[in-house]
């Protein structure tokens, strides 16, 4: 022991919000791995934006948009390699290229249909200062058809990641201590990333009534799974899992325990790294680290962005008015089937709670017996007898939720933001989980596209409270487009 108080030895000791980073000790094969990964993604970014600019160039050609622009062959390589440089610049500025966790996939998204409208507002006003023709038409494909590809190779790079992970590329052993809540939130958020590329192999408490309990992913389909340890965790045992990371996920460590760990990982050389499970009471909102939102940092109210909010009613009502539009047949089709299949209105009205705690009216299509409880939690089964025979697909793909674009219209709902929830659950909410009425509830959101789905939204309010601190226009833009192509389904 040193004669540095705990405190100042834990801060030495341990990766302070450090996760994704891997141990000096680790052997080489795994930075040479990461790096070819790395050199991968910026190649994978390159070949696909400069695929985007050409395939939009041959698409304007074909359809004969506006007036002909001829580029020579080589001139129209050189821009779309040109374009394609500086969006991974603008990537890699914001951290894209990083190991870790992208928040369910959605901040890969958000920062690729933002960092396409930068690149063409810069492209812009080079082509008029360099007398360059650009076609209207020409820029719209583009900027279309650019986010859309990138969009669609990151989740086919995620997939590639995955397999390889499962192959045991690139893998890093994780340890997690502590098999409660927190403890396993992180098992399954490390399952679900693999471009962290860190695999728990053990997960170990000193509670022996833990002892022999099975920890599953969070997730319908619950596929993956670890049995709990009861050790106490030293270098040995460390050294004997072949240990690359140690999670400390254990609630309520004090000072001295802590160094115990990070010294026992530090002579096992394995990194190691501290989940805070804190729930601070307050008007307070905590920022989240990378890993699926859960790492409690910085607390403290966040910054207002006038500029989104004040956009956010309009870009809400005209999206709500135009997918009403577009899916009026839908809404048509599924009235017809609801009233052929069982008694009962077409509509199901229910009191929910929304912003400040504002009561309004929801609406949604009957998906259950008329005698239902109206208020009750949501059934989990597919084959809840509540539910009806109609009911049963509307909620697999979520099109009961569409007639809640009327609230959206009406000013009670937002496209994005928190699930409204009933008064009754609202009621028993404690400070933290009040912070969820902070901004107009959604019909989607993270929490919507997380795999903590399948568990009650006040007790999963970290994406929540993610997003009321990092909102943006283009990380509505990502929900919604994560929200259309991978969580189409329900109960």
């Amino acid at each position: 022991m040193t004669d540095a108080s705990p405190a100042k030895s834990v801060r030495e000791l341990l990766v302070e919000v450090g996760l994704g980073q891997a141990s000096a000790s680790l052997p080489k094969i795994h930075h040479r791995f990461q790096w070819l990964e790395h050199l991968a993604e910026i190649l994978a970014d390159e070949i696909t934006i400069v695929a985007a600019v050409c395939t939009s160039y041959l698409l304007y050609h074909h359809f004969n948009l506006g007036r002909d622009a001829q580029y020579p062959i080589r001139s129209l390589w050189i821009a779309a390699l040109a374009v394609a440089t500086l969006y991974v610049i603008l990537l890699d500025r914001d951290g894209a290229y990083r190991p870790g966790n992208s928040l369910l996939r959605i901040k890969e998204t958000e920062t690729s249909l933002r960092v396409t409208a930068e690149v063409f507002l810069l492209v812009l006003p080079l082509a008029f200062f360099a007398n360059l023709r650009l076609p209207r038409w020409l820029f719209l494909i583009s900027l279309i058809l650019v986010p859309t590809m990138q969009i669609i190779q990151k989740q086919l790079l995620f997939l590639g990641l995955r397999k390889l992970r499962s192959a045991g590329f690139g893998v890093k052993q994780v340890v997690i201590y502590g098999a409660g809540a927190v403890g396993r939130r992180v098992f399954s958020a490390l399952i679900r990333s693999p471009k962290l590329g860190m695999v728990p192999v053990a997960m170990i408490t000193d509670d022996p009534t833990q002892y022999g309990q099975v920890v599953f992913e969070y997730s319908y389909h619950r596929n993956r799974k670890l049995e709990v340890m009861s050790a106490s965790i030293d270098a040995d045992l460390l050294r004997r899992l072949n240990c690359d990371f140690l999670v400390i996920a254990a609630e309520e460590l004090g000072s001295e325990r802590l160094l115990q760990l990070a010294q026992a990982a530090q002579e096992a050389h394995a990194s190691v790294g501290y989940m805070s499970a804190s729930a601070l009471a307050g008007d307070y909102l905590f920022d989240y680290a990378d890993l699926d939102g859960m790492m409690l940092n910085v607390v403290g109210q966040p910054e207002r962005n006038w500029y989104y909010e004040s956009a956010k009613r309009p870009f809400d009502f005209l999206g709500a008015l135009a997918l009403i539009v577009m899916t009026s047949p839908i809404w048509l089709a599924i009235a017809l089937a609801i009233r052929f299949d069982s008694p009962g209105p077409i509509l199901f009205r229910q009191k929910r709670v929304g912003i400040g705690g504002h009561i309004f009216e929801m609406f949604k299509f009957r998906s259950m017996h008329v005698n239902a409880p109206k208020y009750g939690f949501s059934p989990k089964k597919a084959h809840d007898p509540r539910i009806t025979r109609i009911g049963r697909f509307l909620r697999r793909t979520s099109l009961d939720e569409l007639p809640q674009l009327l609230n959206v219209l009406r000013g009670d709902m937002s496209l994005v933001g928190p699930r409204p929830e009933m008064p009754f659950i609202v009621a028993g909410y404690n400070a933290l989980q009040r912070q969820r009425l902070a901004v107009l509830p959604g019909i989607t959101g993270l929490w919507q596209l997380s795999a903590d789905r399948s568990e009650l939204i006040h007790e999963n309010i970290q994406y929540d409270l993610y997003y009321i601190t990092h909102r943006s226009f283009f990380m509505d833009c990502a929900v919604l487009i994560h929200t259309l192509l991978f969580a189409m389904h329900g109960v």
